[in-house]
């Protein structure tokens, strides 16, 4: 898919799939425009953070640990 410079995203989907989101959002009192953005925040916080290690993610590493 292109990507130009401008701010706007295109998309196509299936007509289905498009009432049935618009549906769903219009129940929760959201648009479109402020779902996409708080997914897009979410999904880049999420990329952009480094992963924390668990306590078996050490123990595998053989790191010792309290």
């Amino acid at each position: 898919m292109p990507q130009g410079a401008s701010g706007r995203i295109v998309l196509e989907v299936d007509p289905e799939t498009k009432r049935e989101l618009y549906s769903s959002l219009a129940r929760e009192g959201l648009t479109l425009k402020a779902w996409f953005l708080e997914a897009a925040r979410l999904y880049i916080e999420r990329s952009t953070q480094p992963q924390l290690k668990f306590s078996s993610d050490v123990e595998r590493a053989g790191v010792p640990h309290d």
